[in-house]
């Protein structure tokens, strides 16, 4: 580990412990209590929202006067409606079913000797996050709903609002059977370091931000990292692509939301359809704001700027977009092997062969067809919200809701039984599946 990153505090180390204690308690609490938590939350929230929604207009002006980036500044703004909208999906995770108890195997061994495997929680969460105020209230949801505690870290830009969320959360907690020590707000850099420090107390680190600071985090820790370095998303234009529909289609992907992860930063144009579709997309792209850079194919169908190397591997969360003129689909499959970050990739076609292939092909969270790479989001897929989005190819993977937050543990329950019976062959296992 880095010498870095320092020993946690003797104070980060009791409200740590205090966490851990509370999270074993929560997860023996039943559905209804955990299910009560999340409303009484919620309920807490949408009483406190003058208070949030001001605290997060102090943010804003400061970071105006810091010259926060524009991406980081759109991930911040907290307003009435996105405030009201993160309100109603901390409801809907109280409303999603119980995660935990679940019976995932259920067999006799033998005779009397019953072995099952029942989901619980893992435990305590540890979230470090930039910019997004309103990821406290989504992981504090699905954190309470899943029987988990939280150590939450929100970036400096974001103190108050995150400050001001979490004393809402935590007056909802009180209204409830769940202790508000199950969460905690973490405010410095030194505690997020220490953070890093504290396996045995935290049982996931789940990283939401640059790419800079998860490669620190999965460098810095003994804690299992759940997360995603990059979001750099394709949308590939097939020669059988029905053009407008691959337009509307495209300019959602890097238009509606350009600073979030599953926003393209790449478009892959075949061949074929190219002089037809690029010009198009060049006028469209142009009016919505987006600068272009474009290969020497595209430059010679109108893109005004050229596309470096770097300009294939760079997640820009902004409005600029790449353009790329590829020969044919497995030409787009090998640009997105090389340079994508196994996010999200989408294609736009009307060949069923081409659909297949493009969807069994690409090697990432999220593979779409004729749709926008920006459905890749927790709360769209129906999860109530998520922690975070994963790339990696263990699960969970793609947007990470209630099932990536619970693992596993084997009961088996015996009358005497010993191994060494079965050792001598005194005794056989009929390994007999019983019902879940």
């Amino acid at each position: 580990m880095s010498t870095s990153v320092p020993d946690p505090s003797p104070d980060l180390l009791q409200r740590a412990a205090a966490v851990r204690r509370s999270a074993m308690a929560l997860g023996q609490q039943s559905d209804a209590d955990r299910r009560s938590a999340v409303l009484a939350m919620a309920d807490a929230l949408e009483a406190a929202q003058e208070s949030i929604v001001a605290a997060n207009q102090t943010d804003l002006q400061a970071a105006a006067s810091e010259g926060l980036a524009e991406a980081l500044v759109a991930r911040l703004k907290l307003d009435g409606p996105k405030l009201t909208a993160a309100i109603d999906g901390v409801r809907q995770v109280a409303q999603l079913a119980d995660p935990i108890g679940v019976r995932q195997l259920h067999t006799e061994l033998d005779t009397g000797l019953v072995l099952e495997r029942v989901s619980v929680p893992l435990g305590v969460l540890g979230v470090i996050f930039e910019a997004r105020p309103d990821a406290v209230m989504q992981i504090a949801a699905l954190a309470i709903r899943s029987g988990n505690g939280a150590l939450l870290k929100g970036g400096r830009e974001a103190s108050r609002s995150c400050a001001a969320i979490m004393t809402a959360l935590q007056t909802g907690l009180a209204a409830s059977t769940v202790e508000p020590t199950a969460l905690e707000l973490l405010t410095s850099r030194e505690e997020s370091l220490g953070l890093l420090k504290l396996d045995g107390l935290v049982d996931l680190i789940i990283p939401r931000g640059s790419n800079a600071l998860v490669r620190f985090i999965q460098d810095n820790t003994r804690i299992p990292v759940l997360g995603h370095a990059d979001g750099i998303c394709h949308l590939f234009v097939d020669a059988a692509a029905d053009p407008d529909l691959a337009l509307r289609v495209a300019l959602d992907s890097k238009t509606q939301y350009p600073a979030a992860c599953n926003a393209i930063e790449t478009l892959l144009v075949h061949r074929t359809i190219a002089p037809t579709f690029v010009p198009q997309a060049i006028l469209a792209f142009e009016a919505a704001g987006v600068e272009l850079r474009g290969d020497q194919a595209a430059m010679a169908l109108g893109v005004g700027h050229a596309a470096s190397d770097d300009d294939w591997s760079t997640e820009y969360s902004d409005l600029i977009l790449a353009i790329r003129v590829v020969d044919d689909l497995e030409a787009a499959l090998e640009h997105i092997r090389r340079y994508g970050s196994r996010h999200t990739d989408a294609i736009c076609t009307n060949d069923p062969i081409a659909a297949d292939r493009f969807l069994a092909a690409v090697d990432s969270a999220g593979a779409y067809l004729n749709c926008s790479t920006r459905f890749a989001d927790g709360f769209r897929y129906g999860f109530g919200a998520e922690v975070g989005i994963s790339t990696q190819t263990l699960p969970p993977r793609g947007p990470v809701g209630l099932e990536g937050l619970v693992t596993y543990r084997y009961r088996l329950r015996g009358q005497g039984h010993i191994a060494a019976d079965y050792a001598s062959g005194a005794r056989r296992f009929s390994h007999r599946p019983l019902p879940l």
